[in-house]
């Protein structure tokens, strides 16, 4: 259960948010002038927004069903009003992807211990940056941390996870370029548990382009995690670049057929019109969204909620 959402995280989130609320508040506005009442016109107008935005059509089509119900009522709609259904039935499908277990705040209350993460995502989505972040969160919260450079195949990522370590004031354990990342992720596991870490996370590669050998390996990474400690990883974060829309759905596709993702992060939603596609992933997939990143700081990594989320976007104030 996720702690309480504070007035300080609320403005942190519309202003990383700023961009799309920007976006889908003045395209709504538009497709609404001068209309007294809900019709197929305004809905289509609707719809085209929402797609744009990368909501998705499938998600899309289930939010104008809502509100076509709606205008069978021949009810007068203002913008505020029109914003406020669309809100409510975007929080309904939000709600019915973000529950299940893996959603543990930074205090890991009731949660597994070590508890094991291991991170994927393709190069350049923010992922080293993310288990960075990740790791400041839960050392904020008392928790003791170790990381593990899994993913070998690029000497950058070694060197970026190591620079992040010390910034934050962390373990990472690496075996540097081109070693085995089962043999790292083993490793690092190892040393959690006998220095009674609280939390493990392990980064990995991100090559989509021969997807049998990225399942294997990331079998075998949770193969010989599971030999130090039984139900490792307890959780598959996959990391997304929410700036990229669309390619970052393909990219949840490709990621979830490969291995066994069980909750979601979603980068660089500060400066992008592209607010929308959180909610066309989550839909889409069926798996919870965890994390939200909302900026460059250390702090700018938001546990998500959905309701204040909805809200940000379509600049529902309260």
């Amino acid at each position: 259960m996720f702690g309480i959402f504070n007035r300080k995280k609320k403005e942190e989130l519309n202003k990383g948010l700023d961009e799309s609320k920007k976006s889908i508040l003045s395209r709504i506005s538009r497709s609404i002038v001068g209309k007294s009442r809900v019709d197929q016109n305004m809905l289509d107008n609707i719809e085209e927004v929402l797609i744009e935005s990368d909501v998705g059509v499938e998600t899309t089509l289930k939010i104008i069903e809502n509100l076509e119900q709606f205008a069978k009522e021949e009810r007068f709609v203002d913008p505020e009003e029109l914003n406020r259904l669309i809100v409510k039935s975007a929080e309904k499908i939000l709600a019915e992807n973000q529950s299940g277990g893996n959603l543990y705040d930074f205090d890991l209350k009731d949660a597994p211990s070590p508890y094991v993460v291991m991170v994927v995502g393709v190069n350049g989505v923010g992922k080293t940056t993310t288990i960075g972040k990740l790791a400041h969160a839960y050392k904020k919260a008392g928790k003791n941390v170790v990381l593990g450079a899994a993913d070998t195949f690029r000497a950058a990522a070694v060197d970026q996870l190591k620079i992040w370590g010390e910034r934050v004031g962390v373990q990472v354990v690496t075996q540097g370029m081109g070693a085995d990342p089962a043999s790292v992720a083993f490793d690092a596991v190892s040393s959690g548990k006998a220095k009674n870490a609280d939390v493990i996370i392990i980064d990995t590669a991100g090559r989509l382009h021969n997807k049998a050998n990225l399942m294997n390996e990331l079998s075998k990474i949770k193969r010989v995690m599971q030999k130090v400690v039984d139900d490792a990883p307890h959780e598959i974060l996959l990391v997304l670049d929410a700036s990229t829309g669309q390619n970052a759905i393909e990219q949840a596709r490709q990621f979830i057929q490969t291995t066994e993702v069980n909750t979601l992060a979603l980068t660089k939603l500060d400066g992008t019109a592209k607010g929308g596609v959180v909610i066309g992933i989550s839909d889409q997939f069926k798996i919870p969204v965890k994390y939200i990143g909302i900026g460059e700081g250390l702090d700018d990594l938001q546990l998500f909620n959905q309701a204040e989320f909805i809200k940000s976007l379509f600049g529902i104030v309260e």
